[in-house]
């Protein structure tokens, strides 16, 4: 007889703060299963199976963020009625425009006293007094003590920045005639609370996912294969590389990174290079491994960014959906490239700039944002003096008559660009610049190279762990597609071989808490 221990399980459904039900858990595979069944036996019954799922994705919110659920259904009511009032007038100006601009204040609004009112008021405060502004703390209801803020303890709802970006995209799409709205309220809150893509992406475009919405539901042999492997490549990825080398080496130099040699603080930096490239790559993986088992279908979200020879290039390779939302909603938005090159700088560094901010209520991440910027705009001018003195840089290929790229130029620039990104997460990942400083200045001034082989010793599974996730990620790409054909062919008795494997080594690496997904807190 099976002893059910009924107050445990019935604790494990209910919303634990920190617990947050994520894919890689064992509550999340055991309602995956039950729900699967039920989203089957539904089927052809549309309506019901799109009900269904809005539901079970509301209930996966309550499990990440408890009862701010109410958020979700706000912004998307909100921007439902919004858009259909936005088609309702026939002209793109006045009224339809006035429209925008109330969806914008209620998402952004939602979002920036959430994510950025202790940041916005402790900034404030230090202007007023490095100004000598005095303010009186005898005004009622305010936060202001003299020139001081009193930190205020506001939870920041899980996802928030996605599901309010994913939102807004919708409404501008629809002012600018990009699509029509939806006539079911239903579909809208199906198509915002897909449960796959809500807590952290990817950031999906109402023009690819709605008429997907009614279609009929059919999963063929392709969507099946790849949406296994892309499960079982996005776990490896995220509870196996990333939570590993996080926990047991990252996390203990970024605390205190003064305590580590040089040699250690900059093996932890590429550490983190790959454990955040794991953990958000791992995250999406899954995310649209799981879309596809559902019978919908996402665009990728990284196309390995760290083989990037450029700056540009690796925006382009690098969570793909929230770079091209910030390209389409607001560098365009700003002017992008359409009145001369002081101003396309001034929008690329404003643009990165915001999407900094957007990652998160810190000046590290405004800093990190605004670098990024910088070093764009700068390989703006790059290529631009290179299409002056194309010959120094690019050589013709006998495949392709026209100029392409010297092998040399491409590595040297990967290089550099890997290293770049590598620096600047330590800007990312640091809780503040002291933290940031010591990491450097441990590098440059006690770097101590002859410990390494004493730090492989030491470290022989992160070092291994590390080594095997920059092999897979920098394999060339028809290895990796080889690969990834292989798995999706196999018959599924080996899919489920390899799904339990997988499953077996998580369990015997994983530590006692579920590490959650760095990129939930944004």
């Amino acid at each position: 007889m099976f002893d059910i221990d009924f107050s445990r399980l019935l604790e494990q459904l209910q919303y634990l703060p920190d617990s947050p039900m994520i894919f890689s858990s064992g509550i999340f595979l055991f309602l995956f299963l039950g729900f699967t069944l039920i989203y089957n036996l539904l089927g052809k019954a549309d309506t019901l199976r799109i009900l269904f799922v809005t539901l079970f994705s509301y209930y996966f919110y309550y499990k990440s963020s408890g009862l701010f659920f109410w958020l979700l259904a706000l912004v998307t009511t909100s921007d439902y009625f919004i858009a259909k009032a936005i088609a309702g007038v026939k002209e793109r100006g006045g009224m339809a425009k006035t429209l925008v601009v109330l969806s914008l204040v209620l998402d952004l609004g939602l979002l920036v006293f959430f994510k950025y009112t202790n940041f916005l008021g402790e900034t404030i405060c230090t202007l007023l007094s490095d100004c000598g502004i005095q303010v009186p703390s005898t005004i009622s209801g305010s936060y202001l003590l003299g020139v001081t803020w009193q930190h205020r303890d506001i939870f920041l709802p899980v996802g928030i920045s996605f599901f309010t970006f994913q939102s807004l995209s919708y409404t501008i799409d629809v002012y600018r005639g990009n699509i029509k709205p939806l006539d079911r309220l239903l579909d809208y809150a199906f198509y915002v609370s897909f449960f796959p893509q809500l807590v952290a992406g990817p950031i999906v475009r109402a023009r690819d996912f709605i008429p997907q919405i009614r279609r009929p539901l059919f999963v063929s042999d392709q969507m099946l294969g790849t949406g296994i492997f892309l499960i079982i490549a996005g776990l490896f990825k995220k509870a196996i590389i990333s939570d590993y080398i996080s926990i047991n080496f990252v996390e203990r130099i970024f605390d205190q990174p003064d305590l580590y040699s040089g040699i250690e603080n900059l093996f932890a930096v590429y550490g983190y290079t790959l454990q955040i490239y794991c953990d958000f790559s791992g995250y999406s993986d899954m995310a649209i491994g799981i879309a596809l088992l559902l019978g919908f279908q996402f665009p990728k979200n990284f196309d390995s960014p760290y083989k990037s020879a450029s700056i540009t290039e690796f925006w382009r390779r690098w969570h793909i959906s929230l770079s091209s939302w910030l390209k389409d909603y607001l560098y365009i938005s700003l002017g992008g490239n359409r009145h001369g090159k002081l101003r396309q700088y001034f929008n690329l560094l404003m643009t990165m700039l915001l999407g900094g901010l957007w990652h998160g209520a810190s000046l590290n991440f405004i800093l990190w944002g605004g670098i990024h910027g910088l070093l764009l705009c700068l390989d703006k001018m790059w290529n631009s003096l290179c299409a002056v003195l194309s010959p120094l840089t690019y050589l013709p290929s006998k495949k392709d008559p026209n100029p392409s790229k010297n092998w040399f130029v491409v590595f040297v620039g990967g290089l550099i660009t890997f290293h770049l990104v590598a620096a600047l997460w330590v800007l990312f990942r640091a809780p503040s610049f002291g933290i940031a400083e010591q990491v450097f200045h441990q590098i440059f001034f006690k770097f101590e190279p002859q410990i390494f082989l004493q730090w492989c010793t030491s470290y022989k599974a992160v070092a291994l762990l590390m080594l095997l996730g920059y092999v897979l990620h920098f394999m060339p790409e028809f290895l990796s597609e080889k690969v990834k054909t292989y798995v999706t062919r196999c018959p599924l008795l080996v899919k489920a071989l390899l799904i339990v494997i997988v499953a077996f080594i998580v369990i015997q690496i994983k530590s006692s808490d579920v590490q959650p997904f760095i990129y939930f807190q944004f």
